[in-house]
């Protein structure tokens, strides 16, 4: 009778979870998957086109484009993202004067709208009064930077360009920081203890303690950052370079869903390129698991 009653509990818990899994999910992945293979505008009525918008996908330039970004993207951010958040939370773990200060300023940037955040590091990407060029050309003469080259062009080189959308979101580790802190604390004392009784050194203790038993965390927030990669360029590509400079420089595949289906009202093609996105994030995420479970914690 008991376990009836803790089913039906159970049940009555999860029912919002999976309602809501199967309305906001579920259900949109499956219209999206129906309209890949359809030419609609919104306005007029679909047609059915079957497999031309993946062909003319294949085709496309803009596309190749945004994928290349895409995966450069991803194979750079997230480890730079990673590192940074894992070198902060072992940093600010301890309860030290300052440290509340420091750790409210590591999260700040996760906490700012993103359209805020854009329009901020549009200012600071400036290639002629941003903040950051105007650092860099400190001891530097005639406007160069003190090692004599010319600062970097983030709005207007695409390697720059590339390079400032994945300076833009290295800060916004603020969910991970906090994971990691908690991660890091949770860890038991004795192992501590003992390495400090045999008198081993920091590194030591960084690369045979504290990593192997925070390694399974990392892993998870490896396969969560790479699945969210593909969308958190959206609003720097949208905002500070507008998918240039020139042509594709910085179209990643989130910008170009959405100019297709928002600017051009290609609905159709749209979802079949999100389709392919989907299929692309799961194969990421399956080959990253395959790897993990090979290793040995």
């Amino acid at each position: 009778m008991s376990r009836t009653r803790d089913g039906r509990q159970l049940s009555m818990m999860l029912a919002p979870y999976l309602v809501g899994l199967v309305a906001l999910v579920f259900v949109p992945a499956l219209v999206t998957v129906a309209m890949s293979g359809t030419e609609w505008d919104l306005i007029t009525a679909p047609r059915w086109v079957g497999a031309e918008n993946f062909i003319e996908l294949a085709r496309s330039d803009a596309f190749r484009a945004a994928l290349s970004n895409s995966l450069t993207f991803a194979v750079v951010a997230v480890p730079l993202r990673l590192a940074l958040a894992c070198g902060l939370a072992l940093l600010l773990q301890r309860r030290t004067r300052g440290v509340g200060a420091a750790r409210t300023a590591a999260l700040l940037p996760t906490a700012v709208p993103e359209v805020a955040y854009g329009l901020m590091w549009l200012w600071l990407l400036n290639p002629l009064y941003g903040p950051l060029n105007q650092l860099l050309t400190v001891g530097g003469e005639n406007g160069r930077t003190a090692w004599g080259t010319l600062p970097p062009q983030w709005l207007t080189d695409p390697q720059h360009a590339r390079a400032g959308i994945v300076l833009m979101s290295v800060f916004t580790m603020g969910e991970m920081l906090v994971i990691l802190l908690a991660a890091r604390r949770a860890l038991p004392a004795d192992c501590y203890a003992l390495a400090a009784l045999e008198g081993a050194r920091p590194w030591q203790v960084l690369r045979r303690v504290t990593l192997p038993l925070i390694a399974p965390v990392l892993a998870l927030l490896t396969l969560r950052d790479t699945i969210g990669s593909l969308q958190v360029s959206f609003v720097p590509a949208l905002i500070v370079t507008d998918g240039g400079p020139p042509q594709y420089a910085t179209t990643y595949l989130s910008y170009f869903v959405y100019r297709n289906a928002f600017e051009y009202l290609r609905y159709g093609y749209a979802a079949a390129a999100t389709v392919l996105m989907l299929l692309l994030t799961v194969a990421a995420v399956v080959a990253q698991w395959r790897l993990l479970r090979r290793m040995r914690w």
